[in-house]
């Protein structure tokens, strides 16, 4: 019997636009009307979660920062805190550094955000206000030393040259069980988070406060970093055009994020 249903959100839930259909926020209510435990469980930070709560209205407890964070969007506030320490991550930016040359980095503390200067966006850096319309704090951008002073939800490695696969082979054989590496995008971009710590182990604590095991939890997703949690769900599944890891990794493959899939799934799960 299903419990919790849990899904990544870009290229996932999300359209490529990074829209929510009327039929995937309609199906998410009755997801949550059936009495399942709907979960966002994500690489995003928190300050990227608030504005899909007027998106998809809603406002439960989302795996964030790949499973470092549990957050709750309707308080917006942070539940749980899994960290990177300061010296662990200058340990490995200067071993990454070295092994490339070319690579810059940020850091996401939770709530907030700081990066080195030569680090160049892919998008939009922070929003200026939470739902409240309070301001939030602007990015630090400052030297190596500087972000990785305080403890880290998850240390972002960019070389935007770097083959996305092959950068993450080689820092995992780099770096070892150190830390967990991983990541979600089309180019170099590596997700460093505490050792042991992936969407799979944020999502089982947050199945834990609920009394629910893992063969009552259906997960979906689409790229490397989901592949733990669609091994840890008692059943999972990836949309269309799906990372091949993380195609491996599921039990099967909807239909494209475009065409309303996770609706879909939803809806057929449903009584």
């Amino acid at each position: 019997m299903i419990k919790l249903f849990a899904t990544d959100l870009d290229g996932t839930l999300l359209r490529s636009d990074n829209t929510v259909s009327d039929r995937t926020r309609a199906a998410l209510r009755s997801a949550a009307d059936a009495g399942l435990v709907v979960a966002f469980v994500t690489g995003r930070p928190p300050r990227w979660l608030d504005v899909l709560v007027e998106e998809t209205g809603h406002v439960g407890v989302a795996v964030g920062a790949n499973g470092a964070v549990l957050y709750d969007m309707a308080a917006e506030e942070l539940l749980s805190v899994h960290a990177l320490e300061p010296e662990l991550m200058r340990e490995l930016g200067a071993e990454l550094r070295t092994a490339f040359p070319a690579v810059n980095f940020a850091v996401e503390y939770g709530h907030g955000f700081a990066a080195e200067k030569d680090y160049v966006h892919d998008w939009q850096i922070s929003p200026s206000h939470d739902r409240r319309g309070s301001p939030i704090a602007r990015p630090v951008i400052a030297d190596f030393a500087e972000i990785t002073a305080d403890p880290g939800v998850k240390l972002l490695a960019k070389d935007r040259a770097a083959d996305a696969d092959e950068f993450l082979a080689a820092a995992l054989d780099l770096v070892g069980g150190r830390a967990t590496i991983t990541h979600s995008s089309s180019f170099g971009l590596l997700e460093i988070s505490a050792p042991g710590v992936t969407k799979a182990t944020g999502l089982a604590e947050l199945a834990a406060r609920h009394g629910v095991g893992a063969d009552q939890v259906v997960a979906v997703g689409d790229m490397p970093n989901d592949i733990a949690m669609l091994r840890w769900a008692g059943r999972s599944y990836v949309v269309a055009d799906a990372h091949p890891a993380a195609v491996a990794a599921a039990d099967e493959v909807i239909g494209s994020n475009d065409d309303d899939a996770v609706a879909k799934l939803i809806e057929s799960l449903l009584p």
